[in-house]
């Protein structure tokens, strides 16, 4: 079977070390800033950013419907701190009309774990891998809810934010508060890769 195409959304964050990152688990990947290249991806990530700004320029590429209808039609898309917004129904703490590209039934709380200077790092259990990831908070949300059909995929394990959600999955659509591109650690794009790929081994921990 050839390698899948997944774009990453390239109007801002950190693109540059997500292409890196799926180029190292022998993907064909690219930037996607207009239709026909998202119309040729198998699976799309959402990086981090400035939410409420990533969304406006999602409108200004005209990729906001777009993006909605290919998550409609099961896409597997990856959203990370920004992007578990942008993929998110809900949001606490947003701009006022703020828009999300929807598609993962969870409530987020925007800069939940504060402002710039209390970004932070630590070791997170991840479902369906076998060892801590060591995760980098920056600016980043929490989930506050899920819905039924959304499995819990990591929590914090201690300090003030302990039990609080930070990575999610429901059906093809997967988000982490965290930045999984910083660090050199592949493992949590493996999981989604495995998803684009249609191998599902997620065990969540609920």
């Amino acid at each position: 079977m050839s390698a899948p195409t997944v774009g990453v959304l390239a109007v801002q964050g950190d693109v540059r070390e997500h292409l890196r990152t799926l180029e190292s688990l022998g993907v064909r990947a690219t930037t996607v800033r207009r239709t026909s290249e998202l119309d040729a991806c198998d699976g799309l990530v959402v990086p981090g950013g400035e939410s409420t700004t990533m969304a406006k320029l999602v409108r200004t590429f005209d990729l906001f419907e777009p993006i909605r209808q290919r998550i409609k039609a099961g896409l597997p898309v990856f959203g990370t701190c920004a992007g578990m917004i942008m993929l998110a129904d809900r949001i606490e703490d947003g701009a006022a009309g703020q828009e999300t590209l929807g598609g993962l039934d969870i409530t987020v709380r925007r800069n939940a774990f504060g402002r710039q200077v209390d970004s932070f790092e630590g070791d997170l259990v991840v479902a369906g891998l076998d060892a801590p990831v060591h995760a980098v908070f920056i600016r980043a949300p929490w989930v506050e809810s899920v819905g039924p059909d959304v499995d819990v995929l990591a929590r914090v394990e201690d300090g003030p934010a302990a039990g609080r959600i930070v990575a999610v999955r429901q059906g093809s659509l997967m988000a982490t508060s965290f930045h999984p591109e910083v660090g050199g650690d592949a493992r949590v794009h493996r999981l989604f890769v495995d998803l684009v790929e249609g191998r599902d081994e997620l065990d969540p921990r609920g």
